[in-house]
């Protein structure tokens, strides 16, 4: 895939600190790099205990910095001369140690004098377990550091590299890390393909409930749509994300319409109409309760068993495709565990899109769950009227860029 050289000119200094995180740095080096920008490494030495600067020099073609007493490189000062040339300098694992030195002037290894001898914008990429991120401390560097002008990205939920560990401090990955900084060098959004469309997504699950306590659901995370609304943000449309429950943040700029049900789900589609184009990422849940109950269900000690009356759902792609507000442009998508293919063929026809994305949702062997479902990987085939265009497995958020600049293309054209 072709990609636009958006940094082309620029030179970012990245700064990797000692986190775990750092083994993303190879792919954050490369997302810059094929971007156009020339990426300069400085490395703390914590950094270097979890990835090699031999490493970080293959991937950037240019060496890279690890002490500030080098004769070499401090003849000329070197970490002036680093600091003064970058366009923008990117700190990415941020360690809350290295945010903590940040926020009150510290400087005793190259990294921590380079950023106090910059000019330059500077973003932030914190990495960390939660319990740091959450500490009194790291919170009041945090807001010194944004008070100072430093832009953050992150952290992200997730599982930790502790066993067992979860929760808000993982480093964003490197694609989001990249979008960020290119975001930023963007002279006007309203230069972007999709500048004054208006693009609708829903994303995420539905709940159906059955009682004030339970309801039917099913296993999306929301993170193929949520990724969708950023990459038509950055392309320069006005977004607006219809999303069923989900622990995402809204990408930056997206207006975000919460819902519950298919019910909600549909209604606030039809509600945010018109629209250019319109993606309709979510897994609805196809059935609801008919009667859902206004008490909690219990056990009475009898061993029967509740009857649960099932009724379908709307079907809101066919509903909004075949309606007369009409967007240009209709993607579904079909999650499926067989002749992936076939039944994407199928839906096309039956809902009346322009695109299906049909994805394998099936889990590992021996699993029942995993896979695509929560993951941050995708396998599609996108189907349209002139055949079928398996792709590689990605990252959602490359399958995201590569949708919307298709959609872009085909809207345009």
């Amino acid at each position: 895939m072709l990609i636009d050289q958006t940094l082309a000119g620029r030179t970012i200094l990245l700064v990797i600190t000692g986190g775990i995180a750092a083994y993303k740095t190879p792919d954050l080096v490369r997302r810059m790099r094929e971007r156009g920008a020339r990426v300069r490494v400085i490395m703390t030495r914590g950094a270097t205990g979890f990835i090699t600067p031999l490493t970080l020099g293959a991937v950037s073609g240019e060496p890279v910095f690890t002490e500030l007493w080098d004769r070499d490189v401090e003849q000329d000062i070197g970490h002036i001369r680093l600091a003064r040339e970058a366009d923008m300098v990117l700190v990415a694992p941020a360690t809350a140690d290295f945010m903590a030195k940040m926020a009150h002037g510290l400087a005793d290894d190259l990294a921590s004098t380079v950023m106090l001898a910059t000019t330059a914008p500077v973003m932030m990429a914190p990495a960390m377990n939660p319990k740091m991120w959450q500490h009194p401390a790291t919170r009041r560097n945090l807001e010194t550091l944004r008070g100072d002008g430093v832009m953050i990205i992150g952290p992200e939920i997730g599982e930790m590299a502790e066993t067992g560990e979860s929760g808000a401090g993982r480093m964003s990955e490197p694609m989001d890390i990249a979008m960020a900084v290119e975001a930023f060098f963007a002279p006007d959004r309203s230069a972007g393909p999709l500048a004054g469309r208006h693009v609708l997504i829903t994303a995420g699950p539905t709940h159906e409930p059955i009682d004030p306590v339970r309801y039917i659901a099913n296993r999306s995370s929301g993170k193929q749509g949520y990724a969708l609304a950023g990459a038509a943000y950055a392309a320069g449309a006005r977004v607006t994300l219809i999303s069923g429950p989900t622990g995402l943040d809204a990408p930056t700029g997206v207006d975000r319409v919460s819902v519950q049900t298919a019910n909600d789900m549909l209604t606030a589609t039809q509600k945010a109409l018109p629209a250019d184009v319109a993606i309709f990422a979510a897994a609805v849940a196809d059935w609801r309760v008919a009667a859902a109950s206004s008490e909690k269900l219990k056990k009475n000690g009898s061993g029967e068993r509740p009857a649960l009356t099932l009724t379908e759902n709307p079907d809101i792609l066919k509903t909004i495709a075949t309606g007369s507000n009409r967007p240009a442009r209709i993607m579904g998508f079909a999650a499926e565990t067989q002749d992936i293919e076939k039944h994407g063929r199928d839906k096309l026809t039956r809902k009346g899109a322009d695109y299906i994305v049909a994805n394998n949702v099936t889990p590992p062997e021996g699993e029942i769950v995993g896979g695509v479902m929560g993951g941050d990987a995708n396998m599609i085939t996108l189907i349209t009227a002139d055949g079928a265009e398996p792709w590689p497995t990605m990252s959602k958020t490359d399958v995201a860029a590569r949708l919307i600049a298709r959609l872009a293309h085909d809207l345009n054209a």
